[in-house]
């Protein structure tokens, strides 16, 4: 018979709260229903077609967090995929970060937590970092968790550009 304190692990390790998500390569990307800066609605549907890489951070204007969403403007479109950031941020907040580091991709605004939660990259109140790339068929095609802001883009171009 499992304890209370199995359970209680087996379900924070179900719903991506013990610090690690439960996706892998070949899952089925979970839905994305949440909206960017600008208002504009974003679902999985609207990545279709097309490489997809949506990172989850902390918060917005922070030293880690500004490092990545930087490496990430600064691939551009060498890096061959949509790219979405995602944080508890508000609209508010994202604007004022897009503007203040001219980021060119959007961010979700995520304040309740529901998207991070689905991709098991929300602990405690907020996103955790993590990253996923999703191939032009909605599929999990791979899986960055934990991150490390060095270096991580790089890692992230090279697994875009095996698909």
């Amino acid at each position: 018979m499992a304890t209370p304190l199995h359970l209680r692990s087996r379900f924070k390790s179900l719903l991506g709260l013990d610090g690690k998500t439960h996706l892998k390569p070949g899952d089925a990307a979970p839905e994305i229903d949440a909206v960017d800066q600008d208002g504009k609605h974003w679902t999985l549907a609207t990545l279709r077609g097309k490489p997809a890489v949506v990172y989850f951070y902390p918060k917005d204007d922070t030293p880690g967090c500004t490092r990545e969403a930087c490496d990430f403007r600064d691939q551009g479109e060498a890096l061959g995929a949509t790219v979405l950031g995602v944080s508890g941020d508000d609209a508010q907040s994202h604007h004022a970060f897009i503007g203040k580091f001219n980021l060119r991709f959007p961010l979700l605004v995520d304040t309740e937590g529901a998207v991070a939660t689905r991709f098991g990259a929300w602990n405690e109140g907020r996103a955790r970092r993590a990253t996923f790339v999703i191939d032009r068929d909605g599929r999990i095609a791979a899986v960055f968790d934990p991150v490390k802001v060095d270096g991580h883009v790089a890692e992230v171009k090279a697994a875009v550009a095996a698909l």
